[in-house]
């Protein structure tokens, strides 16, 4: 088989990204900037022509860096995927969301698949970036490219590379995250392991199947919903006794080990944590087994908007008011603090739980001017008043951005339900309630 090492060695390979996400742009970002010419492939025409004019829609590119990538012609964008007969590489970084059963939608991964399959030539690179369940890889991304009649491992290769995205993380990005790579092959790891430390200034940990590779991420992100099961229900156990649980963990923080700090919320948000377990739980069905811990840290989780609900009503309550007919404030619909990023945010169902109750429901969010669900689109207000403030029945803080002055909030806030601790360090803590 034609080995690639020598044209990633000395620049001449040309490498492409398929998805232009949170995941994909960043990673074409390094791959030009790395001194590789670079193909983005997108079916969005509105993401091709903001990228070919070096207009940046990612936070987490830094937008003279792609500017000065473009304008060089290191890196181009297209929707036509025939360009892929030229490319060496092609990384795979396309949404994988559960569907309305909440099962698995790998369809984007096998319309990438069936886009490359025709195009492919001898000695060519493939590999999958999106999150999905142990056995994708082989089972479902491997019998469709071989349909070009070339035969993986012999012809090409083919691995998984979990992607790492933390939008926001001021210290890990994807220029500096390990990166773990498991290959169909020997061979198929190690030339993915080449292109990536190529292109990053990360560790790169081999692994011996693209099985152990997604097996990996989804034990990641599963362990977070755990443990963030864990104290969204020790929350609510603690709310019923009267013990300010936030308190609790700070002094559980206090020992130098055994323990890990992980907070209560709304709900879980993002593209990874909310959606891996139930990629895992799906496919541990085809071995009859349940993954009963795994099941329970999710209800838990998904039912934190509802929770949410009903401690807005009963704080409503306590001030003679109901629920229905109210004006409700929520700070924060992103679903982490400092960023834009709105997807599967739990701010969203708290919103669409309090407006199934009668509610009227606005939004500030400094990052998040308006956001679309379902065809929807709901915009916020423009700034935080005195009279916003005023006018609200309650005020729910459903994300912690650093950039929103508390203190004003507790000032003209009427009644205030802080689900994120935000307002730790508000000294007055009149008019404040705590998840």
């Amino acid at each position: 088989m034609i080995d690639i090492r020598e044209k990633l060695k000395d620049r001449t390979a040309i490498l492409g990204v398929i998805g232009l996400g949170y995941v994909g742009l960043p990673l074409a970002v390094e791959m030009a900037k790395a001194g590789y010419r670079t193909i983005g492939f997108d079916i969005q025409e509105s993401k091709v022509e903001m990228i070919n004019l070096g207009e940046n829609y990612i936070g987490d590119v830094v937008t003279e860096e792609m500017q000065e990538v473009v304008k060089s012609g290191l890196l181009i964008a297209t929707s036509n995927f025939s360009q892929i007969a030229s490319v060496d590489v092609v990384v795979i970084c396309v949404p994988t969301p559960l569907d309305r059963y909440q099962q698995p939608d790998i369809n984007c991964v096998t319309i990438s698949a069936e886009s490359i399959m025709p195009y492919m030539h001898k000695g060519m690179l493939i590999i999958l970036e999106s999150t999905t369940y142990p056995g994708t890889t082989e089972e479902i991304l491997k019998p469709i490219l071989e349909k070009s009649g070339l035969e993986c491992s012999k012809d090409f290769y083919l691995a998984f590379s979990p992607e790492r995205v933390d939008p926001g993380n001021l210290t890990y990005s994807t220029k500096n995250t390990p990166k773990v790579v498991g290959g169909v092959s020997p061979s198929c790891t190690e030339i993915a392991a080449v292109m990536y430390e190529s292109v990053l200034e990360a560790t790169i940990h081999r692994v011996s199947s693209p099985a152990v590779a997604e097996m990996e991420k989804i034990l990641e992100n599963t362990y977070r919903n755990i443990n963030i099961g864990l104290v969204n229900e020790m929350a609510i156990l603690s709310h019923k006794m009267g013990i300010d649980f936030w308190e609790v963990i700070d002094a559980a923080k206090s020992k130098p080990y055994g323990f890990q700090a992980f907070y209560p919320g709304p709900g879980l948000g993002g593209h990874c944590i909310p959606l891996d377990p139930y990629y895992l739980s799906w496919k541990a069905r085809e071995y009859g087994f349940h993954t009963s811990m795994i099941e329970a840290s999710m209800m838990i989780n998904d039912r934190m908007p509802e929770y949410v609900v009903e401690r807005a009503s009963k704080i409503l309550n306590d001030s003679k008011k109901a629920l229905n007919g109210s004006h409700i404030l929520i700070l924060g619909v992103a679903y982490k603090q400092n960023i834009d990023d709105y997807r599967e945010s739990p701010a969203i169902a708290v919103i669409n739980g309090l407006e199934r109750a009668g509610a009227n429901v606005i939004f500030y969010d400094p990052y998040v001017a308006s956001y679309q669900v379902q065809g929807k689109i709901k915009v916020g207000e423009k700034a935080l008043t005195e009279d916003l403030l005023a006018s609200a029945d309650l005020v729910i803080i459903t994300t912690a951005h650093t950039n929103v002055n508390y203190d004003f909030v507790q000032k003209y806030g009427t009644a205030i339900f802080d689900t994120k601790n935000a307002m730790k360090y508000v000294e007055c803590r009149q008019k404040i309630e705590l998840l």
